[in-house]
């Protein structure tokens, strides 16, 4: 039995999104200090195959995700779950992604970018007084 074509496209689509989400989401080996990790791929704690606007439950920890699915989103895409305005937590497309930072430490150069502390805090790179400091980011 042969399959409808756009049956073939969707399966081949999912499949090359799930590929690319393993990807990104690769754990940091055992030996890598995840304070020097610079970016997604070694950021551990990423969720994969989550809808970008489906809902989500915390917004402190462990907070981000590829997404596979959603509106106007490239599967693999990151995103981070987050509550503007204090409604229900779903998940949005991420600013740049830092990797892993200390909470409170420098951050001059990524402003506005997110991170994540080595315990799994969501973190976002922000100015007070003139210095930039990583700071928590569901506050």
């Amino acid at each position: 039995m042969r399959l409808p074509e756009c049956l073939v496209v969707r399966v081949n689509v999912v499949a090359a999104a799930v590929s690319l989400s393993a990807a990104v989401v690769m754990a940091a080996p055992a030996n890598a200090d995840p304070v020097n990790c610079d970016g997604p791929t070694c950021t551990p704690g990423i969720t994969p195959g989550v809808v970008l606007g489906a809902p989500c439950s915390d917004t402190g920890y462990f907070v981000f995700g590829t997404a596979v699915a959603g509106p106007s989103i490239l599967p693999g895409r990151l995103v981070f779950c987050g509550s503007p305005r204090r409604y229900e937590p779903r998940y949005f497309r991420s600013p740049s992604m830092a990797g892993v930072k200390e909470f409170d430490s420098e951050c001059a150069g990524y402003e506005r970018w997110v991170a994540q502390a080595p315990d799994g805090l969501f973190l976002i790179c922000q100015s007070q007084n003139g210095a930039p400091r990583w700071r928590r980011g569901d506050a």
